[in-house]
């Protein structure tokens, strides 16, 4: 499959798959592009002659021999980059610097913070050496990145603390630049620590999940009270203190609240302009989303993308993570392949100073990689992981989404499929729903700001 195409709201869009390139046209293209394939002129006007004029379906053509000339119809397919053939440099690790939480979300796939074992914080020697992990394993690498992650962070502010004083120092020794998240339900958010994480330049990813109703249902404290107004009030204050910048307001999605474009739009109606909800993943339960649920959230992506549209256009705005999409200057190649890099890019560190692929396979213990001390140990798991990417798959490689979602989240593939080579079905077509919407949002604002 080289090129997609589709329809919505009042667009005829084709996309190139392996340029990238995206072109609004008009019907009789969108018609022609049912038959032509480059070379078949005569076929194309043999179909379409007496439901088009001749002349313009020649014009049409024309155009398309140009795009073609351009590398922006057909373009050639991509190759896997020599350097998928080195050893892979460490950009990322995920500190699990709380394996506790002072919540009880239904559907925390970290089992309610303890990952399904003890409940514990991480020393702060151990974070001193996942630093000092990273530093080794990125080599020539300049950029690196840390998340404070859990569980609840918060829980053990001791231990980011020190780990962000030892970043500095060892940013001033190697050259090395740490860009820092912690990613928090904000129920430990104050005046004091909201102060220090924004005098260290700590984005902060926070989790609320839309409306009063739909957050305190699955997100409740561990005395089964609800969360909602405490979070919204500590989330207001942080987001306030560092004017609208450098975070995210991430929800979770169920079966509960299949009309999630209202609570991404509650969000946004209380003045937070950062979003991003995601669909929950998870089988066996009442909240899981399963393929008959498929419809209903197409449908409401669409109406979510309407009214993002028109708030772009005409106030006020926001930002959702999923509509973001560069369509003219999109990731590198080996970006488009590797997506997140997990596995052999980017690591998870428990309290322990045990190293997983990520956040989400902590607790899978076929796939402990190693220690902190010791390294990676499974030396053939990064390996696999590298080649686990959109070329290498069989359900990827003539996805027409392939190049933007990496062949999707490795772990939710092994939880799905119990291989990381088969990605999750239900994810694959939300993905490819939200493509679509992002594909028409930003060439609807490229058409606007043109006029």
């Amino acid at each position: 499959m080289k090129i997609h195409k589709f329809y919505l709201n009042g667009l005829y869009i084709l996309l190139d798959i392996n340029s990238g390139a995206v072109h609004v046209v008009d019907r009789l293209i969108y018609d022609v592009m049912d038959v032509f394939d480059g070379r078949n002129d005569r076929t194309v006007l043999a179909v379409l002659d007496g439901i088009y004029d001749r002349d313009e379906l020649a014009e049409a053509l024309t155009e398309l021999r140009e795009l073609i000339d351009r590398e922006e119809l057909f373009a050639p397919s991509l190759d896997v980059p020599p350097t998928f053939s080195d050893k892979p440099l460490v950009k990322s690790l995920c500190l699990h610097v709380a394996h506790d939480c002072n919540l009880r979300c239904s559907y925390c796939f970290a089992g309610t913070g303890d990952f399904g074992r003890a409940r514990g914080l991480m020393p702060k020697e151990v974070g001193e050496r996942a630093v000092d992990f990273i530093i080794a394993n990125s080599g020539k690498r300049r950029n690196c990145e840390l998340d404070f992650f859990g569980g609840e962070p918060l829980l053990n502010m001791e231990t980011v603390k020190h780990v962000v004083a030892y970043v500095r120092r060892r940013e001033a020794e190697t050259g090395k630049s740490f860009k820092l998240t912690l990613t928090t339900n904000g129920v430990l958010l104050n005046d004091s620590n909201i102060s220090y994480l924004n005098d260290n330049n700590i984005s902060l990813v926070l989790s609320l999940d839309g409306r009063r109703e739909v957050h305190n249902h699955m997100r409740p404290f561990a005395d089964g009270r609800g969360s909602y107004d405490n979070i919204v009030a500590n989330v207001r204050k942080a987001i306030v203190s560092r004017n609208d910048r450098n975070y995210y307001l991430r929800g979770t999605f169920t079966a509960h609240n299949l009309d999630f474009a209202a609570d991404v739009l509650a969000m946004a109606d209380q003045g937070f302009t950062q979003l991003s909800v995601e669909p929950v993943v998870a089988k066996d339960c009442d909240y899981a989303l399963t393929e008959e649920h498929l419809p209903a959230l197409f449908e409401q992506y669409e109406q979510l993308a309407v009214e993002y549209l028109k708030r772009k256009l005409k106030g006020p705005a926001f930002d959702f993570f999923h509509f973001n999409l560069d369509i003219n200057n999109g990731p590198c190649v080996a970006k488009r392949l590797s997506g997140c890099g997990a596995g052999h890019e980017y690591f998870a560190v428990t309290p322990e100073g045990h190293l997983y692929p990520c956040h989400q396979f902590v607790g899978r213990e076929e796939y402990l990689l190693g220690t902190l001390d010791e390294g990676v140990t499974k030396r053939e798991l990064p390996e696999q992981f590298r080649q686990a990417h959109v070329l290498n798959k069989p359900d990827c490689r003539d996805c027409w989404a392939r190049f933007y979602c990496s062949g999707g989240c490795h772990a939710n593939a092994q939880l799905f499929n119990h291989s990381i080579h088969q990605p999750y079905k239900i994810g694959c077509e939300l993905q490819k729903k939200r493509l679509e919407c992002a594909l028409m949002i930003q060439a609807s604002l490229a058409l606007a700001a043109r006029e």
